[in-house]
C-alpha cells in the first residue's frame, strides 16, 4: 500500500485525540511528527515520529505529502496558505477559516496548485449523526417539515485557552462548535435561500459569543441550530419531524470521551453507542404505525481519514471539499449579518 506521509501543526487536545490517532491506525498513512512549541509530547505516545521546532521545518521536508492546520482559527488560513505553496496536501480543522473570503482564497489556490485540500468535519461520522441522516434519507418521515440540531453544553466557566476567550477574528461559540451542526445541516439539505440569527453573550465576564440560534430558511422547511452553555438538562440533540412521523435522537456518540481516556480506535467494535441512548422513531411505515427505539449506526472518523486517503492516491473527491468549508463559513458570516442588522438575509 501506498504511503502518505502527514505532519500535524500542533500537538495539543486536537493533535492527540482527534488526528494522531487515526492517522496511526490507517495503514495507508505515515504520521511523521507535529511541530510542538514549549510542551514535546508526541514521542512519548509515538516514538518513531519527529517534534519538528518550527513550521519551517515541516514544509522543508520533502518527504511530507500532507499537513494537518489544527491550530487556532485565526492562524488557519495563514498556515494552510504556506503549505500549499509548499507543495504539500493540507488538511484544515474546523472552523475552515475565520473568514469566508480567506476560505475563498484557499479553494482557489489548491486548485491552482493541483492539491488536495480538506476540511475536517468529523462530525459527519458520529454514531448519532449518521443515524439521523440515515432515517431522513431512507424517507421514513416522509417530507421533512423542520429539523432541530442542538449543540448544548452546562459549562458556565471560561475557558483556559486564551485564544478561545479572547477578541480575535476565530474565537467565539458560532466558530467553534457551529461548523460542527452548520455542517451536519447543509450535508443533509444543501444551502438554504435565507438564514436568521440570534447570536448573545451569557457568561459573567465573557468578551465573546457564547450562545447562537440560527434559523435556516428552506422553500418547504425550516432548520434550527443552536448550541449554549446553560443547558444543564438537555432535550434531544436531533429532532426531525416530518409529514409521515417524529426521530428525536439524543447526542451519544462515545468517540471523543473514549480518545480523551486514551483508548485506541480500531476497525471492530470503535464508536457503538449504549443502547439508553437510541433515538425514538414514531411513524407510518406501509400502512402500520410504529413507535419505538431505533439501534444506532456505528461511528468511526477512521471513515473520514480512509476518504481522505483514498482522495489523494485515487484523485477523488474530498470527504468534506473546500466549497463544503465555503458553504459554512458563508452560514457563519451570514448568521453574524443577521445578528448585526436583525433581519433575514438572503443568500
Amino acid at each position: 500500500m501506498q504511503k502518505i506521509k502527514a505532519a500535524l501543526l500542533s500537538y495539543g487536545m486536537s493533535g492527540k485525540v482527534f488526528h494522531a490517532p487515526f492517522l496511526d491506525l490507517h495503514p495507508g498513512f505515515e504520521l511523521l511528527g507535529s511541530w510542538e512549541r514549549s510542551s514535546k509530547n508526541i514521542q512519548a505516545d509515538y516514538p518513531n515520529t519527529i517534534s519538528y521546532p518550527s513550521l519551517e521545518a515541516i514544509l522543508q521536508d520533502k518527504s511530507i505529502d500532507l499537513v494537518v492546520v489544527n491550530t487556532p482559527i485565526d492562524s488557519h488560513f495563514e498556515y494552510a496558505k504556506k503549505v500549499l505553496l509548499a507543495g504539500k496536501h493540507v488538511l484544515v480543522e474546523k472552523a475552515f477559516t475565520a473568514t469566508l473570503a480567506e476560505a475563498q482564497e484557499l479553494a482557489a489556490l489548491s486548485k491552482e496548485r493541483g492539491l488536495k485540500l480538506f476540511v475536517f468535519q468529523n462530525r459527519r461520522w458520529d454514531s448519532d449523526f449518521k443515524t439521523v441522516k440515515k432515517i431522513i434519507f431512507d424517507n421514513l418521515l416522509g417530507d421533512i417539515v423542520e429539523t432541530e440540531i442542538h449543540y448544548d453544553r452546562y459549562n458556565p466557566e471560561l475557558s483556559p485557552k486564551k485564544h478561545k476567550e479572547s477578541a480575535n477574528p476565530g474565537s467565539g461559540i458560532l466558530r467553534d462548535l457551529g461548523p460542527h451542526i452548520i455542517d451536519q445541516a447543509l450535508s443533509l439539505f444543501g444551502l438554504p435561500n435565507a438564514v436568521f440569527a440570534d447570536i448573545r453573550l451569557t457568561r459573567e465576564h465573557t468578551i465573546v459569543e457564547d450562545y447562537f440560534d440560527i434559523l435556516l430558511y428552506y422553500p418547504d422547511f425550516r432548520v434550527r441550530l443552536k448550541a449554549g452553555f446553560f443547558v444543564r438538562e438537555a432535550i434531544p440533540s436531533y429532532i426531525v419531524h416530518g409529514k409521515k412521523g417524529s426521530f428525536l435522537k439524543p447526542r451519544g456518540d462515545v468517540q471523543e470521551d473514549d480518545l480523551k481516556l486514551g483508548k485506541k480506535p480500531n476497525l471492530e467494535s470503535w464508536g457503538i453507542e449504549s443502547k439508553t441512548n437510541e433515538g425514538t422513531l414514531h411513524t407510518e411505515m406501509d400502512g402500520d404505525i410504529f413507535n419505538g427505539k431505533v439501534p444506532t449506526l456505528q461511528g468511526n472518523y477512521y471513515d473520514y481519514f480512509d476518504e481522505v486517503y483514498k482522495s489523494i492516491i485515487n484523485d477523488t473527491v474530498e470527504p468534506v471539499t473546500a466549497q463544503d468549508g465555503i458553504n459554512v463559513m458563508q452560514i457563519i458570516e451570514a448568521a453574524t449579518q443577521s445578528n448585526q442588522q436583525k433581519r433575514v438575509i438572503n443568500l
